[in-house]
């Protein structure tokens, strides 16, 4: 083990926690009942019987529902639909890198927010909102965030909620992380909270597989039309194919059994990183203790470049993300994205002892 790699980057389910057969199954269901439409192409939305199931659960209008090649699609998509250069957009800071790249590429100006140990600090957006700041676009992972592993309050969901009423700004509320809760009690939805307001955005990457590719967005009725068309003119549609999958395995009633078995091999992986935490970096860092997801955000407390911390780490055979990806304005020299979901216990306690290793030496 000593001399093994240990990758702390990307946040991947591990391979154990696939199931072929399942999906072999339902590909068959799926070719040998639909295959004239999944093999063809079709409306830009996407396969109609996983909308209107999506739909179902969430009590919407079908028409509202927009299936992609996974939701960082939909959200580059959305994004070039509404922006104009120069547009304003707030996010959590630290935040998903890829989001924060969707949004610059799209000509946006971010700015950021800083996070707390019950999510972002609504009372500077408040302030923000008040000096006269009028974003676009609020960027929120609420549950499980990407990067640092944080849950935002009932309270502050409501406030935000109420600020997007206000103030007039629509809300993108991305959710992969949603249902691998490990333990505690789940909380609203900000689209619960404001349906008229939010982009409820997610996709079965994390709870199927990601191979599939399968994303969807529930958009605003003033919004959907627009990303639909703009989805028909980038690739008319995204495949049929894989949502007759998705959708099979739904109707089979296997996603809520493999929820559970998720949960109960992810949850000692989380127990394992938190306990290496405590045991090997007490002293040299601060982090948020999450209750599910695939993350935990560290914040280093010396004095520390990334450059020199992504070296060190590698004489250790320890790969790190770095950093400053995450944060809207190149800070996070400090900062540590630990994913745990891919490690075993074994690989978690020996990568945190390499890193705290690592520390010690700035």
């Amino acid at each position: 083990m000593s001399d093994r790699l240990i990758r702390f980057t990307r946040g991947v389910p591990p391979p154990e926690s696939f199931d072929p057969d399942q999906l072999a199954e339902c590909t068959k269901s799926a070719l040998a009942q639909y295959s004239d439409v999944i093999l063809q192409y079709g409306p830009s939305r996407g396969f109609t019987l996983l909308r209107n199931q999506l739909a179902q659960q969430d009590g919407v209008d079908p028409q509202r529902v927009i299936l992609g090649q996974g939701s960082l699609q939909i959200q580059d998509m959305s994004a070039r639909v509404m922006l104009k250069p120069g547009d304003l957009v707030y996010s959590e800071d630290p935040s998903y890198d890829r989001a924060i790249t969707i949004f610059k590429r799209a000509g946006g100006r971010i700015t950021g927010f800083p996070l707390e140990q019950d999510g972002l600090n609504v009372d500077a957006v408040e302030a923000s909102l008040k000096r006269g700041d009028r974003p676009v676009i609020f960027y929120i992972i609420p549950d499980f965030q990407n990067p640092s592993g944080s849950v935002l309050s009932l309270e502050k969901r409501q406030r935000i909620a109420n600020l997007a009423r206000e103030y007039g700004f629509w809300i993108i509320e991305d959710s992969p992380y949603r249902k691998l809760r490990y333990r505690g009690q789940t909380v609203a939805s900000i689209f619960e909270l404001a349906p008229d307001r939010v982009f409820k955005m997610s996709s079965f990457s994390k709870l199927i597989c990601p191979g599939l590719r399968v994303g969807y967005v529930i958009a605003p009725e003033l919004m959907a039309d627009p990303i639909a068309r703009w989805a028909e003119d980038t690739y008319i549609n995204s495949s049929y194919l894989n949502q007759a999958i998705v959708y099979e395995y739904q109707q089979r009633g296997w996603l809520e059994p493999r929820i559970q078995s998720l949960k109960d091999l992810y949850r000692p992986r989380l127990d394992a990183m938190l306990n290496a935490l405590d045991q090997h970096m007490a002293t040299s860092a601060t982090w948020i203790r999450p209750d599910g997801g695939f993350f935990i955000g560290v914040t280093l407390n010396a004095d520390i470049k990334a450059d020199a911390l992504l070296k060190r780490a590698e004489e250790v055979n320890l790969q790190l993300s770095d950093g400053r990806n995450f944060f809207t304005n190149a800070a996070g020299d400090r900062f540590v994205r630990l994913p745990f979901c891919a490690l075993t216990p074994e690989e978690i306690e020996e990568g945190v002892a390499r890193l705290a290793k690592v520390v010690s030496t700035f």
